[in-house]
């Protein structure tokens, strides 16, 4: 039987974890907003559905695993709002199912430490739609008691096209300090490579954090960022005196360094950028390498 993965809400994440699944045979359907995303993906190997809009009854009826990634709303999860039903039909034939949350959801900790353990009690408006919407998972998995439920609660994301550098070279990266704060951070292919440990080695009913090693100052980042290009580091600002977007501000409402030893200990994976440093060499030789090929 060919192994069929249906992306819900089909992302950056989810595109990276295609990138390691379609060499190795895999179908990947995912669903999309427009037909111009579509084509996109069709590009890419995967099959698009589009949604809302198209059916996606058959999708889910071919799948033998399924990743849920799409950001819910106030209600919780919006394919789960009308695909509930049709899951739980499957539950005991899909082989794995994962939904991509936040460490949002463990709110602001002041700096100390959180674990998988830790109590939800997030802060934020998008902190507390995630509490939801595991919530409604978690409650599908109870009832059909066969779902093969996997909650990853990701850090703050990164990868091509989702780094520092454009802003530093423009000018218009900011070094906003709030005293103690720290975020911690993931690489999207560490992302795709945790995701494919658990889909290799299920283990329904496990919560993992995905991050990094280091949570850091964000400030520390863009002077990091700034260095590597050779650039002057953008001066600090006190967050109490910066000019910033009520969304910009909300970012630093909560400061937690997440541990991530389950996804080593569990899942065995080497994370291939531990630190935000590795990361940003990284992205900073793809995309040098990237611009001579033009």
């Amino acid at each position: 039987m060919t192994r069929t993965l249906l992306s819900l809400g089909h992302g950056y994440s989810a595109r990276a974890l295609t990138r390691v699944l379609l060499p190795q045979g895999w179908r990947i359907i995912g669903t999309t907003r427009s037909e111009e995303k579509a084509d996109a993906l069709r590009a890419e190997g995967v099959e698009p559905v589009i949604w809302p809009g198209e059916d996606l009854g058959p999708a889910i009826r071919s799948a033998t695993h399924i990743l849920a990634s799409a950001a819910p709303g106030e209600d919780g999860d919006p394919f789960l709002a009308e695909w509930r039903d049709e899951i739980a039909g499957m539950a005991d034939r899909l082989d794995w199912v994962g939904y991509l949350s936040t460490t949002g959801v463990y709110g602001d900790h002041g700096g100390g430490w959180v674990d998988e353990e830790t109590g939800l009690t997030p802060s934020t408006k998008r902190g507390k739609q995630r509490v939801i919407a595991e919530g409604q998972w978690w409650m599908l998995a109870k009832e059909t008691k066969m779902l093969p439920l996997h909650i990853f609660r990701l850090a703050g994301i990164y990868g091509p096209g989702r780094g520092p550098f454009a802003k530093v070279r423009n000018g218009t990266a900011r070094r906003i300090v709030k005293p103690g704060q720290v975020f911690s951070r993931i690489h999207v292919d560490d992302i795709a490579q945790v995701l494919a440990a658990s889909i290799k080695a299920p283990r329904p009913g496990r919560i993992y954090n995905v991050c990094d090693d280091e949570a850091a100052p964000p400030q520390d980042v863009i002077e990091y960022a700034a260095e590597l290009l050779g650039r002057p580091v953008p001066p600090e600002e006190n967050i109490d005196a910066a000019d910033m977007t009520p969304m910009a501000r909300s970012f630093y409402a909560e400061s937690k360094r997440v541990r991530n030893d389950r996804i080593r200990k569990e899942l065995g994976v080497d994370l291939l950028y531990p630190t935000y440093r590795e990361g940003l060499r990284a992205l900073l030789a793809e995309e040098e390498k990237a611009a001579a090929a033009r």
